[in-house]
């Protein structure tokens, strides 16, 4: 089945750009667009996407607000996935917008293949924050952000801890075997009992409880 995809942005321009880009990548669709983020909240309830390509600065309800309400919500058994679109690297609101839900951000100037490798990632559940430059974000706004009441971390084994640290310092799950001398298998397996144990919804979410519980720190 094709990875169903709703593209948000306040410029007809960029909105036609990426979907005549999306629409061209066998196993993707556009199934619809929406120039600010309450045309972007209702898509994704009608028109069940699968991925929501989100603007952040879009007038009236932005992005932040939009990726809030959207991951929230489940249509038809489908809960949306946000990939963040961003012009700057250091966008006040990316790591806001992490907190609201989203599963990662892109540079706008993102090379076309990066963009669909992007959404399939984000599509299978995955957290699009690996980027060295998404590692300088997340510490940057991660050192702003005050402590937050979050799942109590005891409840992790010690493993489960070492893996969430490493998540959280962005590695993937191939790294992170590695980093560990265990395998991938067990990493997922892991992986897959911290998002139950901390109530995450992805990667993006474990990343957001490690910082602001002030369980890593940025370096």
């Amino acid at each position: 089945m094709s990875i169903r995809v709703a593209i948000a942005d306040d410029h007809a321009l960029v909105r036609a750009g990426f979907r005549a880009l999306i629409e061209a990548e066998p196993g993707l669709e556009v199934v619809g667009e929406a120039a600010d983020g309450a045309e972007a909240v209702e898509l994704a309830q009608t028109a069940e996407p699968d991925v929501v390509l989100m603007d952040i600065r879009m007038p009236g309800t932005d992005g932040v607000a939009a990726t809030s309400q959207i991951t929230s919500q489940e249509t038809a058994g489908r809960l949306a996935r946000v990939l963040i679109l961003t012009t700057f690297d250091l966008d006040e609101y990316v790591y806001a917008a992490l907190r609201a839900g989203a599963s990662g951000f892109l540079l706008k100037d993102t090379p076309p293949a990066e963009l669909l490798a992007a959404i399939r990632i984000v599509a299978a559940g995955d957290a699009l924050l690996a980027p060295s430059v998404t590692r300088k974000l997340i510490r940057e706004f991660a050192r702003q952000a005050p402590a937050s009441p979050r799942p109590a971390l005891d409840v992790l084994t010690d493993r489960e801890q070492d893996v969430l640290a490493l998540v959280a310092r962005g590695l993937t799950n191939a790294e992170i075997a590695t980093d560990l001398f265990i395998t991938l298998a067990t990493v997922k397996t892991h992986v897959s009992r911290l998002l139950t144990k901390l109530a995450a919804r992805d990667r993006a979410q474990l990343i957001v409880i490690a910082y602001e519980s002030r369980f890593v720190t940025p370096a």
